[in-house]
């Protein structure tokens, strides 16, 4: 039985710290499915292509690694994708209580566990509301995320 993990998000736009998260994942899971949220609530920075985009082609060599959109609570898309786990990282103890609080009503929802890995000392301090500010402030980006995240202007 293969171990298969969800990696749930936004990722408006992935960042270095999401790239470690998902890079650490693969060693631990045999499959890492990065799976972009849809709220038609949320105004995003970059279109639904793009963020795909953007982590299909920083992960283009790793066979491991699939990207897909969909809509709804992440327990239910885990159960039609036969998947075990939830993967999400952990940059402070702000995000540890929100996540754990997640966490607890998915268990309490389904058999889906999830699994946290604190973020990388280097990456803890990025988030994706972060390197928008910076890019809405011409600022430079490109040392906060991958190689793949491209601004037009």
């Amino acid at each position: 039985m293969s171990k298969k993990a969800v990696f749930p998000g936004s990722f408006d736009p992935i960042t270095l710290g999401h790239y470690d998260i998902i890079k650490r994942g693969i060693s631990l899971f045999d499959e890492v499915i990065i799976a972009i949220g849809i709220n038609a609530d949320k105004k995003y920075m970059f279109s639904l292509e793009d963020r795909k985009r953007f982590i299909e082609d920083a992960f283009k060599d790793e066979p491991k690694v699939s990207v897909i959109t969909y809509e709804g609570l992440t327990i239910d898309l885990c159960r039609k994708l036969d998947a075990d786990f939830i993967l999400r990282g952990l940059r402070n103890p702000a995000d540890f209580e929100f996540e754990k609080a997640i966490a607890h009503t998915n268990r309490k929802l389904s058999k889906i566990e999830t699994v946290f890995l604190l973020t990388a000392a280097k990456t803890s301090y990025i988030s994706s509301s972060i390197v928008r500010d910076v890019i809405r402030n011409n600022g430079d980006y490109t040392v906060l995320v991958p190689n793949s995240v491209v601004v037009k202007k």
